[in-house]
C-alpha cells in the first residue's frame, strides 16, 4: 500500500419504503468502484446498510430462495406527502446503532462515496448521510447512483451530500479522488473496455450469497418508460472469455452457485455475444444457476437460444413483455410483436422450461391505462403457459413518458421524487383501486379465471 494512499469509505444506504425485498439487489456500481480503487492502491472500507448477513442480524440461510430474502424491517414515520396512504412505511436494513458502531470501529476516512438507487428512496439517503455527518463531521460525502443521476438538482438540495456525481463514475473517478484527497495515479484500465475492469469487490460483503453479473452495458432500445439509455448511453460488451473466467472465479474461490444477470439487453445480437457466453457456460459444466430479474429481450429467444439457456442452468427467466395489447403499444415500445412473443414462448416450452421458471412482466398503472387492457394481457400470457408478473409503473424523469405521467398523476411528481413511488400507483385512474388491483393479482396468480 502506498504510504500516501487515502482511506475511502463506500456506503450503500438504507431503503425507506412501503415494501422492499432483496430480489437479487446489489450495488454493483459501488462495488466495482471499490475494486477499481483497491487495484490502484487505495485503502477501502465498505458498509452496506442493507446487509442481510450483518453480524448482529438474525441468522438466515444464504442459499435459500437462490440467495434472495427479506431485509430487516423497522417501522418509521411516513413522508408528509404520503400520510394518506394506508400502509406501513419502514426502514429496510440494519439497525442505526449497528451502523454507528461499524463507523466508529473503522479508521476515519479521507472521503466517503455513497450510492443511491430508486429516486423515491432518497429519504433513506438522507438518514444515512446524517449519521455519517455525525460520526465524521470533517469528511466530504459524494453521492452517485440512480437518484443522483436522475434527480441531480433535488439531490443537491436535499441529500445532505457535499457533491452530486451524475452518470457513470469510471471516466473521471481518479480525477475526483485527486481533487478531494490529493492522491494521484495513472489508471490502468480503459473505461470503454469492460474486459479491463477488475471483478467487483464482492468479497467486502459479510456473505456472498449470489453474484451479480454484468456481461454488457447499455440498451439499444429507447422504451418510453425506461431510463436505461439515459443512465448508460453507450452500448459496450465484455468478451465471452472474460465472462466465463469471472463465473469460474466466483464459483471456485467462493463456492457461489447463483449468478444474476444485470444486463439490460443480454440476448440482443445473440450470435456475437449471448450464444458464445452460453456455450462456454455449458462447456464448463459447473452445475450453476442463473437468473434474469432485469428481463431478457423476447425477440432474442429463439429455437437456438432457448435450449442453450436451459442447458446453461437458467432457473429464473423474466421476459420484458410489458403489455399484450400489441396493436396499441407504440406509446410504450416497439421491441416485440405478438408473433415474437408466441414464438418465444413455444421455444422455451420446447427447450424444457416449466411455467414456474418463466415469467412475463406486465406493466400496471401506466398513464391512461384501462383495466381491461391489463386483464387482457394477463389472459394472453396465461394462454401461452407462461406466468404473468405484474409490475407497478414508476414514473421516471428523463424518459419519454415522464411528461405524460406528470400530467396524469394526482401527485406533483416534479416537486418531490417521493411521489413517484410505485407502491402508491401514482398515475392510477379511478378504475385502479386496491380492490381491483387485488383482483388482478389473483387473476395473474391463477386463483381467478374470470
Amino acid at each position: 500500500m502506498k504510504p500516501d494512499s487515502p482511506h475511502i469509505l463506500l456506503v450503500n444506504p438504507w431503503i425507506h419504503d412501503f415494501a422492499a425485498y432483496d430480489f437479487w439487489a446489489k450495488p454493483l456500481g459501488l462495488l466495482t468502484i471499490a475494486a477499481l480503487l483497491r487495484t490502484h492502491g487505495v485503502s477501502v472500507t465498505y458498509i452496506d446498510c442493507l446487509d442481510r448477513f450483518h453480524p448482529q442480524a438474525p441468522t438466515s440461510d444464504p442459499s435459500a430462495r437462490y440467495g434472495r430474502g427479506p431485509y430487516l424491517k423497522t417501522r418509521i414515520a411516513k413522508p408528509s406527502g404520503l400520510k394518506d396512504v394506508q400502509r406501513t412505511f419502514s426502514r429496510y436494513g440494519i439497525k442505526p446503532r449497528w451502523f454507528t458502531a461499524d463507523l466508529l470501529a473503522i479508521q476515519p476516512p479521507d472521503l466517503i462515496l455513497m450510492t443511491s438507487m430508486m429516486t423515491y428512496w432518497y429519504t433513506g439517503v438522507q438518514e444515512t448521510t446524517a449519521i455519517l455527518r455525525e460520526i465524521f463531521p470533517d469528511t466530504e460525502i459524494i453521492l452517485g447512483g440512480i437518484y443522483a443521476s436522475l434527480c441531480r438538482h433535488h439531490a443537491l438540495k436535499n441529500s445532505g451530500a457535499d457533491e452530486i456525481f451524475s452518470g457513470p463514475a469510471e471516466e473521471t473517478l481518479f480525477d475526483l479522488i485527486a481533487r478531494y484527497t490529493g492522491f494521484t495515479t495513472t489508471p490502468h484500465f480503459n473505461p470503454q473496455e469492460l474486459d479491463t475492469y477488475p471483478y467487483p469487490a464482492l468479497d467486502l460483503q459479510n456473505r456472498i450469497n449470489y453474484v451479480p453479473l454484468l456481461t454488457s452495458r447499455g440498451c439499444p432500445f429507447k422504451c418510453t418508460y425506461c431510463a436505461s439509455h439515459f443512465l448508460n448511453p453507450m452500448r459496450t460488451w465484455r468478451s465471452p472469455e472474460s465472462v466465463i473466467e469471472e463465473i469460474k472465479f466466483w464459483h471456485q474461490a467462493h463456492q457461489v452457485t447463483d449468478f444474476v444477470l444485470y444486463d439490460d439487453a443480454f440476448l440482443v445480437n445473440a450470435e456475437k455475444h449471448a450464444i458464445p457466453v452460453l456455450e462456454k457456460i455449458i462447456q464448463a459444466d459447473m452445475n450453476l444457476r442463473f437468473h434474469t430479474p432485469n428481463a431478457v429481450h423476447i425477440r432474442g429467444i429463439t429455437a437456438k437460444t432457448a435450449p442453450l439457456l436451459f442447458k446453461a442452468g437458467f432457473k429464473t427467466l423474466r421476459l420484458g413483455l410489458e403489455t399484450a395489447e400489441f396493436d396499441h403499444r407504440e406509446t410504450i415500445d416497439q421491441k416485440v410483436t405478438e408473433n415474437d412473443f408466441k414464438q418465444a414462448a413455444g421455444s422455451l416450452k420446447e427447450a424444457g422450461f416449466e411455467k414456474n421458471q418463466v415469467g412475463a412482466y406486465l406493466l400496471m398503472g401506466l398513464p391512461g391505462q384501462e383495466l381491461h387492457s391489463v386483464r387482457r394481457s394477463i389472459q394472453v400470457v396465461k394462454e401461452t403457459e407462461i406466468t404473468p408478473i405484474l409490475a407497478y409503473y414508476t414514473p421516471i424523469p428523463h424518459t419519454a413518458m415522464w411528461p405524460t405521467a406528470v400530467a396524469a398523476s394526482r401527485y406533483d411528481l416534479e416537486a418531490d421524487p417521493i411521489f413517484t413511488n410505485n407502491s402508491v400507483i401514482p398515475c392510477q385512474s379511478e378504475a385502479f383501486n386496491w380492490e381491483t388491483i387485488s383482483a388482478l393479482k389473483e387473476l395473474a396468480s391463477g386463483s381467478n379465471t374470470e
